[in-house]
C-alpha cells in the first residue's frame, strides 16, 4: 500500500486542503457491521459471504473498534488441519470479538479529505479507517481498495 499512499500524496501534493476532494467521493457509506455482543463465526460468515476484509464493531450507533478477516484467522491460527465446525465452535466458545478486534480505533471525520485517509492508510499499519459523523456514530469506512481505486479513476 506504501507505493499507492505515496501516489495518492503526490497527486494530491499539490493542492490545498481545501481543493482537496472530500472523504466522501471514496468512502463507503453503506457499511457492513458487527455487533460487539456478536458470535465470531457470525462475523467470519460475513467476511466470507460479502467478500469484505474489514468490518467495524459497534456499540449502538457508535463504532468501537475494527475486525478484520485475519484478526478472526490468527486466533485459530495454531489448530492443526482444523475442519470448519472445529474452527467455528473454537471462535464461539473460547472467544469473543473482543479478542479479535482492535479497539483502539482510528477515525476520520466527515470533514476530512481524501489525502487525509492517503495519509492514515499509508503507514501501513492497517487498510482501513471508519469515517464518524460530528456526534461519532458511523459515517462510512474507507479501505486501502477504496483509495486504489479513487486513483486509477482519477489519475
Amino acid at each position: 500500500m506504501e507505493l499507492a499512499g505515496s501516489a495518492v500524496q503526490r497527486t494530491l501534493g499539490g493542492m490545498s486542503d481545501k481543493a482537496a476532494p472530500s472523504i466522501s467521493e471514496v468512502m463507503t457509506t453503506e457499511v457492513i457491521t458487527a455487533d460487539r455482543s456478536q458470535a465470531l463465526s457470525e462475523v467470519y460468515d460475513l467476511f466470507e459471504s460479502r467478500n469484505i476484509h474489514h468490518l467495524p464493531v459497534m456499540d449502538g450507533q457508535k463504532p468501537v473498534g475494527m475486525v478484520s478477516a485475519s484478526d478472526v484467522l490468527r486466533l485459530v491460527y495454531d489448530i492443526e488441519d482444523p475442519t470448519d465446525r472445529m474452527m467455528r465452535s473454537m471462535l464461539d466458545h473460547q472467544f469473543n470479538i473482543d479478542d479479535a478486534m482492535t479497539a483502539d480505533l482510528d477515525t476520520l471525520t466527515v470533514d476530512a479529505t481524501v489525502r487525509d485517509a492517503a495519509d492514515r492508510l499509508s503507514g501501513g499499519d492497517y487498510h482501513s479507517v471508519v469515517v464518524i459523523d460530528a456526534v461519532g456514530h458511523l459515517a462510512g469506512i474507507v479501505t486501502s481498495t477504496d483509495l486504489i481505486r479513487y486513483l486509477r479513476d482519477h489519475v
